[in-house]
């Protein structure tokens, strides 16, 4: 059940199609533009009234409606540290607040609320405090993240959207097809592979996958990416056969620009 028209708001716009039409392939409907007003429950089950009039009854109810920081009674307010709206505390790149003996990370300043993210706020204040030397900047672009849906997806850098907002030339490279291990089980469901290309420079700034293991492989190519590959590099790649991998080595022919 969505409150928008797609599920995954914020991921490049063919992957959430692509997602959504294999979901719905193994048979999970899509309830869009609804919100639960209330739950109530009975011998029949849970059953959730929805702002558009409607109700559904299910067995269990799972309520995924994003977070906020969790700051309520610490004081904030009374040492005047700055918030934002919600809650999240403002700091500046070495994770200082506007009192200057707290510092804070991770999802409590909501910046990218990913483990490995804090984790690396963490070593960075590591090193500020107790290194003899600066510590180098955290980098929050080209952070790579994966969603483990059935299938999985795995993303790094620009979708193509954001591409053909920032660069004045693209060429999107995509590839859709069904994975050797699902034609031996006679599963149906197919993968999705796309890279997004900057014309001007030949780099490549986004990287998307749809498919068994995506996280796995795009971890690879994220590091390709941070370092500044280009399309060219890619097709130099010889690729490992048989996986689902080497796609990304072989895409030649720009779908469209």
């Amino acid at each position: 059940m969505l409150r928008g028209d797609k599920i995954l708001k914020g991921f490049d716009e063919e992957v959430r199609d692509f997602v959504s039409e294999q979901i719905q392939a193994k048979g999970i409907q899509f309830i869009t533009h609804a919100n639960v007003e209330s739950v109530t429950k009975d011998d029949a089950g849970l059953h959730a009234r929805l702002d558009n009039g409607t109700q559904v009854v299910a067995d269990v109810i799972l309520s995924a409606l994003g977070r906020t920081p969790k700051v309520e009674g610490l004081g904030l307010d009374t040492l005047g540290v700055k918030q934002k709206p919600n809650g999240a505390l403002v700091v500046n790149e070495q994770f200082q607040s506007s009192v200057p003996s707290i510092y804070a990370i991770g999802d409590v300043i909501d910046r990218i609320q990913l483990t490995p993210v804090a984790l690396e706020e963490g070593m960075y204040l590591a090193n500020l405090f107790f290194a003899k030397h600066e510590p180098r900047a955290i980098d929050y672009t080209n952070i790579a993240t994966a969603v483990f849906c059935q299938p999985n997806i795995g993303t790094v850098g620009l979708t193509e959207e954001q591409a053909r907002a920032q660069f004045a030339c693209i060429d999107v490279f995509a590839s859709s097809f069904r994975p050797m291990k699902h034609t031996m089980s006679g599963r149906n469901e197919r993968s999705l592979m796309k890279l997004v290309v900057d014309r001007a420079s030949d780099r490549v700034v986004g990287a998307h996958m749809v498919g068994p293991d995506a996280g796995e492989i795009i971890q690879g190519i994220a590091i390709a990416i941070k370092a500044g590959a280009t399309k060219s590099v890619f097709d130099q790649t010889i690729g490992i056969h048989p996986t689902a991998a080497e796609e990304f080595v072989t895409m030649r022919q720009a779908r469209d620009s």
